[in-house]
């Protein structure tokens, strides 16, 4: 077998594969958006409301402190 025919038969490989690969991104393409997938996804209200409170106390504990408040 040559250099040549095994050169062609890699690249008919290859150009296979990437066919493949086109497929499934372009079919993948219509999916749903990733927001829209998470719009409603929280069921407890309460918890999520929590999860809030502590992320602000958080945020504000890194805050440096103002001289005037001294």
């Amino acid at each position: 077998m040559s250099n040549e025919t095994t050169l062609e038969s890699r690249l008919t490989a290859l150009e296979q594969v990437v066919a493949e690969l086109q497929y499934k991104v372009e079919s993948q393409s219509n999916s749903r958006n990733w927001l829209q997938t998470l719009t409603g996804s929280i069921s407890d209200e309460t918890a999520f409301l929590e999860a809030l409170e502590h992320g602000r106390v958080y945020r504000q504990a890194d805050k440096p402190l103002d001289e005037s408040n001294l």
